[in-house]
């Protein structure tokens, strides 16, 4: 557990280092986001086996309806984050739609995976992605959406990497030995 705790752990500072020393983040300059990119590669290395290594005190176990409740909002999330890196309508309209779809993802799994594990992976990223958005939002207050028209191409385009993506993120997880889609 105590990898899990420390790869979370991380990941949080690796994150808000930025909002939360800006003079020290600037001070390192283009050195810095490589050591930034490193603390996250290892809080993700040290997540993974921290999660995997666990032991599992499990409080519930999740059924058809929340494995179908946590597909549709990874499906949402995907579509979020498709949108931000396209620009497509949302992207552009939803001052955190990475953050958000995060939060979806995070909040998805946290239902179907009742277990003392999951509970310091997802929700410990769950709690990181708010606070993120609270620390963006209070650093740069007053934010108003771009005022431009985005195109159906766009749109198509998220559709279809979302389906994509997703295909290949279940089929990860059935490889894995996970079925997302039932027993």
């Amino acid at each position: 557990m105590f990898l899990l705790i420390l790869g979370v752990a991380l990941w949080w500072g690796a994150h808000l280092f930025k909002r939360l020393a800006p003079g020290t983040r600037r001070g390192l300059g283009q050195s810095g986001k490589g050591m930034v990119a490193a603390a996250l590669i290892l809080s993700v290395v040290l997540m993974v086996i921290g999660y995997r290594a666990a032991d599992a005190v499990t409080w519930w176990a999740a059924g058809p309806a929340l494995k179908g409740i946590n597909n549709l909002l990874v499906l949402v999330a995907f579509f979020l984050f498709a949108s931000s890196g396209i620009k497509n309508r949302i992207g552009t309209q939803m001052r955190h739609p990475q953050l958000v779809g995060f939060s979806l993802w995070a909040f998805a799994h946290l239902l179907t995976n009742g277990d003392l594990p999951s509970l310091v992976l997802f929700g410990g990223l769950l709690a990181w992605a708010l606070v993120e958005i609270a620390v963006i939002n209070r650093s740069r207050p007053g934010w108003t959406p771009p005022q431009h028209q985005t195109s159906i191409r766009k749109e198509a385009i998220a559709a279809i990497a979302t389906l994509v993506v997703y295909g290949v993120v279940a089929g990860i997880h059935i490889l894995l030995g996970v079925n997302p889609f039932g027993a």
